[in-house]
């Protein structure tokens, strides 16, 4: 399964949580510390940070993109412009059309402060309603032709769906320069024989692994006996009592490195050229991605938490609008 790449892609940073109550039991008053963790990442070197438009649940719709545009403007101008501003467009039933995206991006943008250097489409349409996608991606791809957006990419597609969008954009003259999908130890779908990574070896398309840390449960301390609330904690306690052979591996093998389980579990990602976007929420998570930096996997190791992944029976769950 390993193809380790030449120069292993640098650490992002997933928002998802900035905002989400019902996972992340988000409350308007962490959002100093959020300011703090995006100095802090900013700092140690992690530059992409990836939201979405359809971040943030009930009256904090749109939080994500917010904090990040204000947390953004906040910087001086030198340290702006070494950043990568991505987010996600949703495919929601009521965008149809080439210019189906036009509000939705103009309110992202506004709300990020008057940048996106990354829009992509959130995930797949094709499997329900696979005439309303190739319009959305003509409108995104309008928007990057136009200077209004950087660059283009995609989320949440397979192989097949992977190379039909890249030839459509490639026929257009717009470079497909992205795909994000959910890749961890416990969802490593993407990197098995056959898989999206290869696609994306192939074709140049930068992979993007978001939930490398499995929704926190890969970085959770061995010892630990308390469990997250609500979803999370039930997802917790269902996948954990399998994974004792994994974190055993995981564990002899952060002996002596930085950044401890979760610097291995993004180690991982980047061993199979993708990008991990952790969710970080507090400075001391920023401070064990950074330090994934300073280190690589051998490739013996990368093999045998290979072939751990291979053989597990709990794995997280996929994504419903993953396309093939």
């Amino acid at each position: 399964m390993a193809h380790p790449p030449a120069r292993p892609p640098g650490i992002g940073v997933g928002t998802w949580a900035w905002g989400n109550q019902l996972l992340w039991g988000y409350d308007p008053s962490q959002d100093p510390t959020l300011e703090a963790t995006f100095a802090a990442a900013v700092a140690a070197g992690l530059h992409t940070f990836d939201t979405a438009d359809s971040y943030g649940t009930g009256r904090f719709n749109g939080r994500s993109e917010a904090l990040l545009g204000r947390f953004v403007s906040a910087l001086a101008p030198a340290h702006r412009e070494s950043l990568c501003v991505a987010t996600k467009l949703a495919p929601f039933p009521w965008r149809l059309g080439r210019q189906g995206y036009q509000r939705a991006f103009k309110a992202s943008k506004q709300r990020l402060g008057g940048r996106v250097d990354l829009v992509q489409l959130h995930w797949s349409t094709a499997r329900y309603a696979p005439w309303q996608e190739g319009p959305l991606l003509d409108g995104l791809a309008d928007l990057v032709q136009r200077g209004e957006a950087g660059a283009l990419g995609v989320s949440n597609m397979g192989p097949r769906r992977l190379r039909a969008v890249h030839r459509r954009l490639a026929d257009r003259g717009v470079r497909l320069s992205s795909l994000q999908v959910q890749l961890s130890l416990l969802a490593a779908e993407p990197i098995a024989a056959g898989g999206v990574a290869e696609v994306c070896r192939e074709l140049e398309i930068q992979l993007i692994a978001y939930s490398p840390l499995a929704l926190g449960l890969l970085a959770r301390p061995l010892d630990q006996q308390t469990w997250p609330a609500g979803p999370r904690g039930a997802l917790f306690r269902r996948l954990a009592p399998a994974l004792g052979d994994l974190q055993a591996e995981m564990a002899r093998i952060a002996v002596g490195q930085a950044g401890g389980l979760a610097a291995v579990a993004l180690n991982w990602c980047r061993a199979h050229g993708a990008m991990p976007i952790p969710g970080l929420r507090r400075p001391e998570q920023v401070e064990q991605a950074a330090a994934a930096l300073s280190w690589t996997l051998s490739l013996e190791d990368c093999a045998r938490l290979d072939g751990l992944a291979r053989a597990l029976d709990a794995r997280m769950p996929a994504n419903p609008f993953q396309s093939d």
